[in-house]
């Protein structure tokens, strides 16, 4: 798996969901923590072994919180995709979508895919579909796209 989370993680390096750095647009509001500090990233398999040691990072349940700062380049692939989650069709294909989460801190979150970079967007679905093609990453992914249907019921 380690060679699959490089390889996505390398594809979505250096772009983000505008042609510039998004974060400066919102000010890096997905980064932030909320007023009880809490919030993070999931993840991936194989991942957390690249943060042992990282001063910034804080591991707990395969969930990484970094207080709003982090080396960008060290950033996990969770972060690298957002605002976009993997979504499966009725086929079993893997799909994109928007995040049901951004749309509380997002501001391109409510435009929708198209609003987003064409290249960010064939990157993620790239990324993502290495990420399936395990079957860790596979069971991983969905569980994701099982928790966020979840959230997704709970706030309708």
């Amino acid at each position: 798996m380690k060679k699959e989370i490089e390889r996505a993680r390398e594809l979505v390096e250096n772009l983000t969901p505008l042609k510039a750095d998004c974060g400066q647009f919102c000010g890096a509001a997905c980064c932030q923590p909320d007023e009880d500090g809490q919030g993070g990233v999931t993840l991936f398999p194989g991942e957390e072994a690249l943060y042992e040691g990282a001063d910034w990072a804080k591991i707990d349940g395969g969930v990484l919180t970094c207080g709003g700062r982090c080396p960008r380049a060290a950033r996990p692939l969770g972060c690298r995709i957002f605002p976009l989650t993997p979504r499966r069709k009725a086929s079993g294909a893997l799909s994109l979508g928007i995040d049901r989460r951004a749309f509380a801190m997002c501001p391109l979150a409510p435009s929708g895919i198209k609003a987003l970079d064409p290249a960010f967007v064939s990157a993620v679905r790239e990324a993502l579909q290495i990420i399936d093609e395990t079957p860790e990453g596979r069971e991983f992914l969905n569980r994701w796209i099982a928790e966020e249907r979840i959230f997704l019921e709970s706030v309708l």
